[in-house]
């Protein structure tokens, strides 16, 4: 009896330092890992989230930027880190659910623990300013006139703008040629001078051109209209069609304690009601998330699948 009731007391005192431990979580840095070059809006979220972060749990948050393979190093050296909670990711979910498409990864969605999205950012179809047409139903129309008579630029073979276009094409049964360029700012360019004749970005990536006369918007991809374009419609007002959107926000290595993805989640779900943090999501020109764990992985199960309707039509992956 003696020897069982001290089994027990152990038990119990590892429990209790198994809890404590979490509870004193973070009791150093925490590395936010962004597989991305610093100043683009993965790595802005990312620092805004961190510098909230740091003043609401009083410790260190980094952001260190670990390039390569269009984010797949970055995500592939945080699914292998020790699941302690001090190395965590912070990148669009597209690198779980789009890239293993699209080139050979060396991770699996089940290597990460989802936390929260902290913001998402839909896609809007976009043409030149002399393509004659001036809402989704007429474009439609336009290019069913020509099958394969239409381009349509994007940041890349596989990347998000290309896939959401493919998305919308295929829902709308048009037939447009891709040109892929290296990155948005070419694609834009050629847009502008009229070389292409449709391309889909983001509203952060459109906003230098809202006012102007170089481009139209015509649809958003979006559940609902963008907070920063309010006249334009969705796509869905038009025609049924997936939802589309890029989905930035926080992963951790399998294993990583649950206590600590729930303190953060739960950091984050009140971030999102914070006018300060509310405004700064704003000045980036993103939507707001503030998800628990659950809806994360929900988004992750779902977006996935909206990828894999396009598959074959995306390039076949490649080694790296």
């Amino acid at each position: 009896m003696l020897k069982t009731l001290a089994r027990g007391f152990f038990a119990a005192s590892l429990l209790l330092v198994s809890e404590a431990a979490n509870a004193s979580w973070p009791d150093r840095p925490v590395t936010l890992i962004v597989p991305y070059a610093a100043g683009g809006i993965t790595d802005v979220l990312a620092r805004t989230t961190a510098e909230y972060l740091q003043t609401r749990l009083k410790q260190t948050f980094i952001v260190q930027n670990e390039t390569g393979a269009g984010g797949i190093i970055g995500a592939a050296n945080v699914a292998r880190a020790k699941a302690d909670g001090t190395t965590l990711l912070f990148a669009p979910i597209a690198l779980l659910t789009l890239s293993p498409l699209t080139t050979k990864v060396n991770y699996e969605t089940g290597d990460f623990a989802p936390i929260t999205i902290v913001a998402s950012s839909p896609f809007v179809v976009t043409v030149s300013k002399e393509f004659p047409t001036n809402t989704i139903a007429e474009f439609i129309a336009e290019v069913k006139k020509k099958p394969g008579g239409y381009t349509y630029a994007s940041a890349g073979a596989g990347s998000t703008t290309h896939v959401s276009s493919l998305l919308f094409l295929k829902s709308a049964g048009l037939d447009m040629v891709h040109v892929p360029y290296r990155g948005v700012g070419p694609a834009f360019t050629d847009l502008i001078a009229g070389h292409v004749q449709m391309l889909s970005a983001s509203p952060v990536e459109l906003k230098p051109f809202i006012g102007s006369d170089k481009v139209k918007p015509l649809g958003v991809s979006a559940r609902q209209r963008s907070r920063y374009l309010p006249d334009v419609p969705t796509i869905s007002e038009t025609l049924p069609t997936p939802t589309v959107a890029t989905y930035n926000g926080l992963l951790g290595p399998k294993g990583t304690p649950a206590e600590i993805i729930e303190l953060l989640s739960s950091e984050m779900v009140a971030a999102v009601k914070s006018p300060e943090f509310l405004d700064k999501l704003a000045k980036i020109g993103v939507e707001p998330g503030g998800t628990t764990p659950q809806e994360m992985a929900a988004e992750i199960a779902a977006d996935s699948e909206r990828w894999k309707s396009v598959a074959n039509d995306i390039a076949p992956p490649k080694s790296q």
